[in-house]
């Protein structure tokens, strides 16, 4: 589950985004990343080991802080994730029209795929965890193989230095003129390519034996998710140069399909289409399966409708809180293109991290699995890095939480 929800939108746009930003220092960014993600997943294994239960740092928030840090971090979930999820379903739909040679793909043909797809995996997240695994495991694996083969192939062209790009011996050439200001900002934008490892802990009352299970999870996650970064960063950049991997994620849905092109292989390419859809609808399922456990968190405690806290007896699955949640996704995906909610996503997903490693920071020694000063980082860190993200996109962060305290005093003075 965990790589079902980390190998898709970060591949297909993060990594090109924070290029665009910081050149080729992304590969002294991902690291970066990858360490703040380590520190935070090791917060949340111990958190959610010591407390599983669904809705992640929601429900962490409210038993070792405060009902109002537990509803903040469940708001800014559900506002980062939502839009995410919005993004990678429209990006299923235009992977598809991509690999059907459309190369501008848009209007209402993009809508309609990606409405379908987030119709499709709701109704399959709604039949039940076995189920939404099973298939999880099939995209996951289709996935993966695609890009090895993009992996291997891309370190045989690259070897050289390509037409437009600069080679693999070429990749630190400039990493080292970028000013400390757009590391931290492509470090931001990265981290929340690494941040479907929380989905292990959100499914907590889920998982067997989840003190033993979420860390070993989280740990090989994060693990192989960094090398897959690393490498697929590593051939994009040396292929088409920084510039050019900026330019081709701003134009179009699938950039590796372009790196591919590029490398001459025609069938390449068409695998990295495929590897698109998958991707993206592997993150979809599994934004649509932790939001929805967010929500029937929520919905238990009041901050929402209590109908969502119910759970369909037969199946185990909240299905009320699928229904709504992929309801609420599909509206997005209507409304059309939701590409530059990335930046927000970042600074909303920061906050929640943050609280996370808070709460951590109030375990007992007996429930620690690791030091406190891995918590601390990874708080330090967190609210550092979220405003590093344009000013535009943390003012509105913060503005929709002040109007979600307002609203949840509200809801629940009628209830």
């Amino acid at each position: 589950m965990g790589l079902g929800s980390i190998v898709g939108t970060g591949l297909f746009l993060s990594l090109g985004i924070a290029a665009g930003v910081a050149g080729s220092a992304i590969l002294l960014a991902l690291p970066l990343a990858a360490l703040l993600a380590l520190a935070n997943g090791l917060s949340s294994a111990q958190l959610a080991a010591t407390h599983p239960v669904s809705g992640g740092t929601y429900e962490y928030g409210y038993r070792f802080l405060s009902p109002g840090l537990g509803f903040t971090a469940g708001l800014m979930f559900l506002l980062a994730k939502g839009a995410s999820a919005a993004t990678a379903g429209l990006g299923v739909g235009g992977a598809v029209l991509l690999l059907l040679g459309d190369g501008a793909p848009g209007g209402w043909l993009l809508v309609t795929l990606g409405a379908g797809a987030v119709l499709l995996l709701t109704l399959l997240v709604g039949g039940g965890i076995r189920r939404s695994n099973l298939a999880n495991l099939v995209i996951v694996g289709i996935t993966l193989l695609l890009f090895a083969w993009f992996l291997v192939s891309g370190t045989i062209t690259a070897t050289g230095t390509a037409e437009s790009g600069v080679g693999l011996e070429g990749l630190w050439t400039d990493a080292g003129d970028v000013g400390a200001g757009a590391l931290f900002h492509a470090t931001a934008l990265l981290f929340v390519a690494f941040t479907g490892y929380g989905r292990i802990a959100t499914l907590g009352e889920e998982v067997k034996e989840p003190r033993r299970t979420i860390p070993r999870a989280i740990w090989a996650t994060l693990t192989v998710v960094t090398i897959l970064y690393i490498g697929v960063a590593a051939v994009a950049l040396a292929v088409l140069g920084p510039e050019g991997f900026a330019r081709a994620t701003d134009e179009t849905s699938a950039p590796l399909q372009v790196v591919a092109e590029a490398m001459g292989s025609t069938t390449l390419a068409a695998a990295m289409g495929i590897a698109a859809i998958t991707a993206m609808a592997g993150v979809l399922l599994n934004l649509i399966l932790g939001l929805s456990r967010v929500a029937l968190a929520m919905g238990r405690r009041g901050d929402l409708p209590r109908a969502l806290g119910k759970v369909h007896v037969a199946s185990g699955s909240p299905r009320v809180a699928v229904g709504v949640v992929g309801a609420a996704i599909l509206l997005m995906v209507l409304l059309g293109d939701v590409r530059a909610t990335w930046s927000f996503s970042a600074f909303t997903v920061l906050i929640y991290y943050g609280i996370t490693n808070l709460a951590a920071l109030r375990l007992s020694s007996e429930q620690r699995l690791y030091p406190r000063w891995v918590a601390v980082a990874g708080l330090l860190s967190c609210f550092f890095l979220a405003f590093q993200v344009e000013a535009r996109y943390w003012a509105m962060g913060l503005g929709l939480l002040a109007v979600g305290h307002l609203g949840r005093l509200a809801f629940r003075k009628m209830g």
